[in-house]
């Protein structure tokens, strides 16, 4: 069992909560990542599992035993950081290796084992090198080698992508989420960066603040925010945000009417409802004055290539909109933005999820 379990741990510098009281249940075998901005807790939760930072209270449990009070080397863990954490003088074997060499591993086991994991890596070209004369790419999977090469009972993962450019992160991404479906061990992966969650993890939980504001598979987290927060953090760009309200007639949102199922309606002024949200993509652009359509104006135009997103100034604030390819307007053209209700959610005044949008299903069943 490599099960990764925190038991109502909280940790405080001084009179600052950084984690306030996380209960976190890792699956064995499961990728997990811990996503949230910067100072939400996350990299706190992960020195804590990694026995770097002792928590204020609480327990962490790997498998059914409580490491809460054990040294980093008796955890049974591995991590891999941010700065690769490479040791210059070494050749690239040795610094594979070197989690073996401490452990008295004999020599003969310990070339087999860098040789099997060098090339999982395909890095055994690499092995008489030293950490210098490597790219980026090549210094991330000789950590990540260095990582594996003990069969640890979980590996923690720290932003190592961050230091990457753009391309090698995408291919990075691919390589890690790969390699740990090969090795089946339990993950945690710390990241900001929410497309690196959204493809990679098997679960996410989003952190803010110090808590935990939604656990879920990645889907869920995109098409079912638990808030506000989660809703306007996942995806890129963020899901968009106006004032509505909803009342016998339809949803007035952004100077504009809408109906709206009976069923629906009856939910939204229940639980009284002052924002929705909506997906950019579930967005349309149509001509101005179209009915049942938000009135607007291009903010901003820009091509992405595949697609365009077009920013639109209505009057409760700004909208993005996924356009097609080749989309073309000047700036300050009017233009009608129309959606399905049904694809949107609802939040209350405490920024709570109290209506979700409606699965396909759902709607081809109704």
């Amino acid at each position: 069992m490599s099960s990764v379990r925190y038991d109502g741990v909280v940790k405080s510098f001084g009179a600052f909560n950084v984690i306030k009281s996380l209960d976190l249940n890792v699956p064995d075998h499961a990728f997990m990542a811990l996503l949230g901005p910067s100072g939400c807790g996350k990299t706190t939760a992960l020195r804590i599992l990694a026995g770097l930072e002792m928590p204020t209270s609480g327990k962490v449990l790997i498998g059914e035993r409580d490491v809460t009070r054990l040294q980093p080397r008796d955890r049974d863990i591995a991590m891999v950081f941010q700065s690769y954490a490479l040791y210059p003088q070494m050749t690239i074997a040795e610094n594979i290796g070197y989690p073996l060499w401490i452990r008295n591993v004999p020599e003969r086991e310990r070339n087999a084992k860098i040789a099997e994991v060098a090339g999982i890596l395909e890095i055994d070209h690499l092995l008489t090198r030293r950490a210098r004369q490597l790219s980026g790419g090549q210094r991330q999977r000789v950590a990540l080698a260095r990582a594996i090469v003990r069969d640890p009972a979980a590996f923690l993962m720290d932003e190592p992508l961050s230091n990457l450019d753009a391309r090698l992160r995408l291919t990075m991404r691919g390589e890690i989420k790969r390699l740990c479906h090969r090795l089946g061990s339990t993950t945690l992966y710390v990241t900001h960066d929410q497309a690196e969650a959204l493809t990679m993890a098997d679960l996410i939980a989003v952190m803010h603040g110090g808590d935990i504001q939604q656990l879920a598979p990645p889907s869920e987290v995109y098409d079912r925010p638990a808030n506000r927060f989660v809703a306007t953090f996942v995806g890129s760009p963020p899901m968009n945000v106006l004032s509505s309200r909803m009342d016998a007639d339809g949803l007035h949102v952004g100077g504009a009417k809408m109906p709206v199922s009976e069923k629906r309606n009856n939910a939204c002024r229940t639980a009284n409802v002052t924002e929705l949200g909506i997906r950019p993509e579930d967005l349309h652009l149509t001509q101005a004055g179209a009915a049942n359509a938000l009135r607007g104006e291009i903010y901003v135009v820009e091509p992405m290539g595949n697609e365009t997103l077009v920013d639109v100034h209505v009057e409760s604030g700004h909208l993005t909109v996924r356009a097609d390819r080749g989309f073309r307007a000047a700036v300050g053209t009017s233009i009608g933005v129309r959606f399905d209700p049904a694809d949107a959610c609802f939040f209350n005044a405490a920024g709570k999820t109290v209506v979700h949008r409606v699965e396909k299903e759902e709607r081809n069943r109704s």
